[in-house]
């Protein structure tokens, strides 16, 4: 069935800050080529970073001085938002972020997947949560406990939920997500591809026509012009269904749990909460869709895009 085509291909550098729009790109087992390639460790916590505990870096921008290619992973220069730049290489690019950040930070390259202390969350028990997920009778768990207690106030404050919101069902996760703040060897929240559709932000705007249904908010490496008579939130509908686009098929995996980036200011985009307020309420807490790569190729803008 075919659903639309590609309308634009997105590439972020540095986890959590501002994308670069491509016109075309390679897909590989790990995604596109350089996305998400670096990120911010924040030393007093002794783990990755993003934008849900500093917003302020979705307000910063990053280039690559060269392309992407395989597994390496090129310097970037970043853009402060107040127009300042520093490049990654720099000898003082850590002090810099963390005098502009207001945290002690430093900067990293994707590390190898053997390094798993980089990657490991610092909360009590992550590593047992890590080895018990693995195991389905744990998981389907999970929901009841995260209902109440101390998990339950950890998820509202990651997922920026208020009293009276439901929590994301983390259950679905891959399970290294509960040891780990990313798949290992990747700075990935879960999945290596993220896609959006025009219809989903279309359903979006006519719930909540004071937002401003930005495709940047939502940080998708495709966003999927639909075909005409396709309407509505269909994403969740794919999981476990392939897309073709381009030469590369994709396996549609879990929908996309939506948390508080969604609502912070970026550049020209202000602030707003009702953002994520409606995606919660109107949306199931979810918009677009996480894959998987089946097989790599080439995606360019205006390629079709088929689901079967």
């Amino acid at each position: 069935m075919i659903i639309g085509t590609v309308k634009e291909i997105w590439r972020h550098p540095v986890k959590s800050m501002a994308g670069d729009r491509l016109g075309a790109c390679a897909v590989q087992s790990k995604g596109i080529p350089g996305d998400r390639g670096w990120a911010l460790r924040d030393e007093l916590l002794n783990q990755i970073t993003n934008g849900k505990q500093i917003p302020m870096l979705m307000q910063c921008a990053a280039r690559y001085r060269e392309e992407p290619a395989n597994d390496t992973i090129p310097p970037v220069d970043i853009t402060f938002p107040d127009g300042t730049k520093i490049g990654s290489d720099s000898a003082n690019v850590n002090a810099r972020l963390s005098e502009v950040l207001g945290k002690a930070l430093t900067l990293w390259p994707v590390q190898p997947a053997s390094n798993k202390a980089h990657y490991r969350r610092n909360k009590r028990g992550a590593r047992l949560a890590g080895v018990m997920g693995r195991f389905g009778a744990f998981r389907a768990l999970l929901r009841a406990m995260t209902s109440f207690g101390s998990m339950n106030k950890d998820l509202r404050e990651t997922f920026s939920r208020e009293a009276h919101e439901p929590i994301p069902d983390i259950s679905i996760l891959p399970p290294e997500i509960l040891e780990f703040t990313s798949p290992l060897g990747t700075y990935f929240d879960a999945f290596p591809i993220h896609i959006l559709t025009t219809a989903s932000l279309d359903a979006m705007t006519r719930l909540n026509r004071d937002a401003v249904w930005d495709v940047r908010r939502f940080r998708p490496n495709f966003l999927i012009e639909t075909a005409a008579g396709i309407q509505g939130l269909g994403e969740p509908d794919w999981s476990g269904k392939t897309l073709r686009i381009g030469t590369v098929e994709l396996k549609c995996e879990i929908p996309t749990m939506r948390c508080g980036m969604t609502m912070q200011a970026q550049r020209d985009l202000p602030k707003d909460p009702s953002v994520l307020r409606s995606i919660v309420k109107d949306a199931n807490q979810s918009l677009g869709i996480y894959a998987s790569v089946i097989s790599s190729g080439n995606v360019k803008e205006g390629d079709q895009v088929q689901l079967f």
